[in-house]
């Protein structure tokens, strides 16, 4: 997966565009076609591309699609890329204006189908381009710009509009009536030319590609508009002359704006997670030189063993281990952990966390898509362009119901224009502004899209969004026991001692010895004593290890007053002594004299693995505990949990056969494992959880990635789900009363324009509005 470093220009203008080598720009001013030529360079492929492995010769990309409003142009887009020979499959979210292809090397280029997007009339970008934000940014200024020139005008020309409705017979002369038409149509013309001018120019798009889109329905209602009162003011005694809408039309436009600009707004806030992750990279770095200076280098340049130097603020580049310096990190984004960390020298760093306090150096051990970074953005970039059902059902409608829109606007018009033809035209106006179906088609992406991002912060990758729907109604939920509910660590959990040796001698003597070996229960002894804080005076030499049996050495006292003693830890046939309980994990200790110490280990159980069981039971959730370890050691952990049906001695196929048979009794299912050995029942779940650091690396079957180290994630992921399904019933059922009130009443006349456009601008914001609660970065609520 790529390190969002580079940048290409957009295609129809120039764009400072980055050297082949990376080490500088220069200004070109390059036609579209010369522009997408530059991406056919398999070199840049990885830049925006992955290849995927279980398809040769085929390459997923991420592009960002600009231009687009609404759930028709995400049909037309994909309908264009699927015309294109080579290219396998396209999804095209209209939340978050962003699309994935898939595509075949041998048959096509990326330009080649770039370049069918461009012909559609709109624009795609490499999901990683430097400009990105940029554009964005000017694209809210400008729209911020033609809302306040449509409010301006729309004041004054309100102003104007005034008397003629306040005004008794005979109250308002006609020349002074004419001169306020004449000052309100002058007053109109900025915000037809300038306000109005991305209606008319996507509008006028869609006719020329001959299909179908939000914009042309509202293009046409101002236009009419415009062109009635114009008529009006031309002609006064004309069939269009007994009243002006220029009110109205100024009116309507800034309401369709406002909600617009606010829309922009509010889309890059619900989807900000992922542009907020692929953005922390920096887009340089200093590296260290053979002379021993550095030099600042792309950071797509970077090459295992490098040595790069990070300052305080900055973003680590890839991932590695610190050679100099001692720091605090931000990891928060990628592991959950909320708290800055401490990294000193042998410490590991990974790439996408900030560097806090002070400038340390680095050896780089893994860089592009061996990264932690790389694989996370690539999960998140998946999730972004994937469609859940309703959503797909929303987008499926959206052609067919403006073509319905365009169709009730002419026979209402039609209808209206036997007794009135003034009225029939402003009729139609209000049928073709209200009926947009823009709420419609974000209900569903945008509650979903501002969920991904709530929990992305948390460390909780959703790699479908479509996951949400069966997570919401998930009644049972099955833990794997090691690495899932207990860490991969043991810990100390008793020490028998013989009479005359206290517990603290031993650990300390045992952590002595421990300490000389790699073993994971030799680990723990030292993590124990640490912890413990007991050290002893000893002193050792001719310390010897056997694999897989124990440790050997000659033991005395610093002041020599202790005679030197020969003593082992280990197995108890390397210590030569025999266990009293030999069902327990221990570790023994002798000495010349026999048995010494005995120390019992069990599993490291995660600290919020009771929390979160008790939480998921309040929930009314089923909770059980397959395990492939012994009986007594899944039932011992599932008693500290407090979960009440748990199996040991469970194959990969035991577990499955387990899954399969709580779905034939009509359960949804969701499986929280590992990843390591659960991938049958990972795929087979209704909803599954992979959980651990190696996460994202290795799971491809997870519906939901916990990278961080809380267990409880799996408890906010769930609840979550609900209020995101809750969420989006209520922006559908919105979207379904506004259009069959909305409807009737702009066909009947009772809905003026002004109105119509208010109507239309605020359903959309209104559900965006929703949708934005949850994304908030409070706690999510735990109380069912």
């Amino acid at each position: 997966m790529p390190i969002p470093i580079p940048s290409f220009p957009a295609f129809d203008e120039p764009r400072p565009v980055l050297s082949k080598d990376g080490s500088g720009t220069a200004p070109h001013e390059q036609s579209p076609v010369e522009a997408l030529a530059l991406l056919d360079d398999e070199q840049e492929w990885t830049a925006f591309s992955r290849p995927l492995a279980q398809q040769a010769g085929c390459w997923e990309s991420n592009v960002l699609i600009e231009g687009m409003h609404c759930a028709a142009c995400a049909l037309t887009i994909e309908d264009a890329i699927k015309g294109v020979p080579g290219v396998r499959d396209v999804e095209v979210s209209s939340g978050s204006h962003r699309a994935k292809v898939v595509w075949q090397s041998q048959a096509v280029a990326p330009s080649l189908w770039m370049q069918a997007v461009h012909d559609a009339g709109y624009r795609a970008l490499p999901a990683n381009d430097a400009f990105a934000r940029e554009r964005r940014l000017a694209e809210s200024r400008k729209a911020l710009w033609r809302m306040m020139v449509a409010g301006l005008c729309m004041m004054q020309v309100m102003m104007y509009a005034y008397p003629a409705y306040v005004a008794q017979p005979g109250d308002l002369s006609s020349e002074m009536e004419q001169l306020l038409r004449w000052a309100s149509w002058v007053l109109s013309l900025p915000v037809i030319f300038f306000s109005c001018g991305p209606f008319f120019s996507s509008a006028w798009r869609d006719v020329l590609h001959r299909r179908v889109s939000m914009d042309l329905p509202v293009a046409l209602g101002m236009l009419i508009t415009f062109l009635v009162s114009s008529a009006g003011t031309f002609d006064p005694k004309g069939i269009f002359g007994h009243e002006v809408f220029f009110d109205s039309l100024t009116m309507f436009v800034f309401f369709l704006l406002a909600g617009r600009w606010l829309e922009l707004r509010l889309r890059d806030r619900t989807a900000g997670a992922l542009e907020t992750l692929m953005n922390r990279l920096p887009n340089s770095v200093l590296r260290l030189k053979s002379d021993g200076n550095f030099e600042r280098v792309p950071v797509r340049r970077l090459q295992v063993g490098d040595v790069i130097r990070v300052l305080p603020g900055e973003a680590f580049p890839a991932d590695g281990v610190l050679l100099q310096g001692h720091t605090s990190v931000d990891e928060a984004l990628l592991t959950g952990e909320s708290r800055p960390l401490t990294r000193q020298v042998g410490d590991d760093v990974i790439s996408g966390s900030h560097n806090l306090s002070a400038m340390v150096q680095m050896r780089v051990d893994r860089v592009g898509a061996e990264t932690r970074f790389a694989q996370i953005v690539n999960l998140m970039e998946g999730a972004s362009t994937s469609k859940p059902s309703l959503a797909r059902l929303a987008d499926t409608i959206a052609k067919p119901f403006l073509i319905a829109v365009l169709v009730a606007a002419g026979l209402a018009c039609a209808y209206w224009w036997q007794t009135d033809p003034e009225r029939a035209l402003m009729v139609a106006v209000s049928v073709l502004i209200v009926t947009c179906p823009c709420a419609l088609s974000l209900a569903t992406p945008a509650a979903m899209l501002s969920a991904a991002g709530a929990l992305a912060r948390r460390a909780v990758l959703v790699r479908r969004l479509d996951a949400f729907e069966s997570l919401a109604g998930v009644d049972t939920v099955m833990f794997d026991k090691t690495g899932t509910l207990t860490r991969d660590a043991m810990v100390v959990n008793q020490i028998h001692v013989r009479a005359g040796t206290t517990s603290h001698q031993a650990l300390s003597l045992a952590a002595a010895l421990a300490q000389y070996s790699l073993h994971p229960l030799s680990r723990a002894l030292v993590i124990a004593a640490s912890s413990s804080k007991v050290a002893g005076p000893w002193q050792l030499d001719q310390v010897t290890e056997q694999a897989g049996q124990g440790i050997s050495a000659k033991v005395g006292t610093v002041d020599a007053v202790q005679p030197r003693l020969s003593v082992r830890l280990g197995s108890a046939s390397f210590c030569g002594v025999v266990p009293a309980n030999a069902n327990a994990l221990q570790v023994h200790l002798s000495d010349d004299a026999g048995w010494l110490a005995s120390f019992e280990f069990q599993e490291d159980i995660r600290p919020d693995a009771l929390e979160t069981v008790a939480a998921l039971q309040r929930a009314g959730i089923r909770v059980h505990l397959l395990s492939g370890d012994a009986s007594e050691a899944a039932h011992r952990v599932a008693y500290k949990v407090g979960i009440t049906e748990a199996r040991g001695n469970c194959s990969p196929q035991d577990k499955l056969d387990f899954l399969r048979a709580a779905q034939e009794q009509g359960h949804k299912v969701a499986v929280v494992g590992d990843g390591l050995n659960d991938g049958p029942v990972l795929a087979g779940a209704h909803v599954s959880f992979a959980f651990g650091q190696a996460v994202p690396l290795a799971q491809a079957q997870a519906d939901f990635l916990v990278s961080g180290g809380r267990l409880m994630n799996v408890v906010d992921a769930l609840l979550l789900s609900r209020r995101t399904l809750t969420i989006v019933r209520q922006n559908l059922s919105w979207a379904a009363i506004y259009n069959a009130v909305c409807v009737p009443l702009a066909v009947f006349g009772l809905l003026p324009a002004w109105l119509a456009g208010l109507g239309m601008a605020s359903s959309s914001l209104l559900v965006v509005l929703n949708a934005l609660r949850l994304s908030k970065d409070a706690r999510i609520e735990r109380k069912i």
